[in-house]
């Protein structure tokens, strides 16, 4: 009876089913890194559309995966190189600052974002021609808002 009244607590919440699932052990670690990437990208993307920086770090949270953050610093930095304006830049910077300060994302998450970035730089540039560049000055501004290091900084590869 005890476990009906808790299930039935955990269904009528929001989100019941997927509550449900990481209750049972389908959540977190257990699931996909192709489905964590897909969550990934659409959080992002949702992100892009409402601007809502405390959302985004809920929704990554929920994902309960700190060992794969580093796939939302890889992702948020190649979708600026990949954008045309200076709205993603810009809100991309605002999201790894935010996620960075409420350390959400932790150094090595952050650091292993950047460098799967470096390694994949020459086939980005390839697709973006001026990803070089837009890179540069992403990580730029991203060091001087306190996001990463001088010696990651300085890693970043250029033309």
């Amino acid at each position: 009876r005890a476990a009906l009244d808790r299930a039935t607590v955990l269904l009528s919440m929001t989100k019941g089913g997927k509550r449900i699932e990481n209750v049972w052990g389908a959540g977190g670690g257990q699931q996909s890194v192709k489905h964590l990437v897909k969550e990934i990208d659409m959080l992002l993307k949702e992100y892009l559309l409402s601007g809502d920086v405390l959302e985004a770090e809920r929704c990554l949270q929920e994902l309960e995966v700190p060992h794969f953050h580093h796939e939302l610093v890889y992702e948020a930095v190649v979708m600026v190189l990949e954008s045309t304006g200076e709205k993603t830049f810009k809100m991309m910077l605002d999201l790894l600052k935010s996620l960075w300060k409420s350390s959400v994302i932790t150094v090595d998450q952050m650091k292993r974002g950047y460098e799967r970035v470096y390694c994949e730089i020459p086939d980005i540039n390839l697709d973006v021609p001026r990803s070089y560049s837009v890179l540069e000055r992403f990580v730029e501004e991203c060091f001087q808002a306190g996001i990463i290091s001088k010696p990651l900084r300085d890693l970043c590869p250029s033309r």
